[in-house]
């Protein structure tokens, strides 16, 4: 009896230490991702029901959300530089190897290994345990540090930098600008919570602000001089001006940009209806699935949706400022830098806000690799917190 009570309690102790908030959150998530593919099953570009792959893919992401949730983080720490490692050979090995069925060009990148019914891009995969050794790095550095010194200052900042260049510059020569800047946005996220003195960051962010400002104005106003001196293409250009002006685009690179707009501006306040949406965008399962949820559901709708994401970073958040491990605080903001950085992104390039790059948006577009990314790192933190946030709330 006493040892069937004991039981009991330790399982009443294990699913009082599951974060049931956020598995909420996730399963809402899911539930709009599934029913948002399945409306864009209804424009006729395809024949394979992808709402059904994405209950499978979300389905396989919540086995490992479980398995993780049951691994202690400090597990993983004492891996992390071999895990490190097989991100990075993943990147090399992809860019080195020739396009064979295993690694093939897909919509003229090699990106991903092909594994018969499914695909899985590294890179989404390595922005994780990009994280993971930043997280890593910093915390041990902090550990240690007994003066606050520039000195000491730019010894981290090199280290980060160290890690950074491998994967930025293999996935760089994927040509997949869109991962590149999501891991610079997960880069400057940690590189403020570090510690590093103000006189380090502001000064870099100027000269970064400059640079890129520059090359903006020089695509805008004096192309031909970025082509004489930087031998940048016309046709390289065209992103930037299909996104200042689609509608002089249409035909090229503005035409899912001024559809987009129809799309989202023709739904009004309540939309048009689940399966209503009458205007037609390629791939609009994938990176603009924003605008099904704002031409169907209309302001209202999107309004929700973006709610319940910024519900899932507020929650994330909180977490963060809880727990008294550095490493996982951090690695928690490092994962928040990238959330954000992908919701502001994509949304923001379905609205003319920002260029299209081709980023999904979050727990919600149709991709196992994606899908399975955010999976990993929602079980971290599941991990986290099972093990330290309940135990010292």
């Amino acid at each position: 009896m006493d040892n069937n009570q004991s039981y009991k309690r330790q399982n009443a102790n294990i699913f009082s230490r599951i974060d049931w908030t956020l598995v909420l959150l996730i399963l809402l998530l899911g539930t709009i991702s599934v029913f948002m593919i399945r409306s864009a099953m209804t424009s006729g570009q395809y024949s394979t029901d992808f709402s059904v792959r994405q209950i499978i893919f979300y389905g396989l992401g919540f086995i490992m959300v479980f398995i993780l949730n049951f691994i202690p983080v400090k597990w993983i720490k004492q891996y992390i530089w071999i895990i490190y490692t097989l991100g990075v050979l993943s990147l090399i090995i992809l860019f080195v190897a020739p396009v064979s069925p295993l690694t093939p060009i897909i919509n003229g990148a090699k990106s991903w290994y092909q594994f018969g019914f499914f695909s899985i891009q590294p890179s989404e995969i390595v922005k994780i345990i990009y994280i993971l050794t930043l997280a890593y790095l910093i915390s041990q550095h902090n550990k240690y540090k007994l003066t606050n010194d520039l000195n000491v200052d730019i010894k981290l900042l090199f280290k980060i930098v160290a890690v950074s260049i491998l994967p930025m510059l293999f996935i760089l020569l994927q040509n997949d600008l869109g991962t590149t800047l999501v891991m610079i946005a997960i880069l400057f996220g940690m590189v403020v919570v570090s510690g590093i003195s103000w006189w380090l960051i502001v000064p870099a962010l100027a000269i970064v602000a400059t640079i890129g400002g520059a090359l903006i104005l020089g695509i805008i106003y004096r192309p031909d001089i970025l082509e004489r001196y930087l031998g940048i293409h016309p046709y390289q250009f065209e992103r930037i001006y299909s996104w200042l002006r689609p509608e002089e685009y249409v035909t090229e690179g503005g035409f899912q940009l001024s559809n987009s707009l129809k799309a989202i501006g023709s739904g009004g306040i309540d939309g048009k209806g689940f399966k209503d949406g009458i205007v037609y965008i390629p791939e609009n399962h994938t990176d603009f699935i924003f605008t099904i949820i704002g031409e169907e559901f209309g302001f209202i709708g999107s309004t929700a949706v973006v709610v319940l994401l910024f519900m899932l970073m507020l929650h994330l958040f909180r977490i963060a400022t809880v727990v008294t491990d550095s490493f996982s605080s951090y690695f928690i903001i490092g994962y928040l830098s990238m959330l954000i950085f992908h919701v502001f992104q994509n949304i923001g390039m379905t609205i003319q806000l920002v260029p299209i790059t081709g980023l999904p948006l979050p727990f919600i577009s149709y991709g196992g690799s994606g899908l399975w990314a955010n999976m990993l790192a929602i079980g971290i933190i599941m991990s986290i917190y099972f093990y330290q946030y309940r135990q010292k709330t």
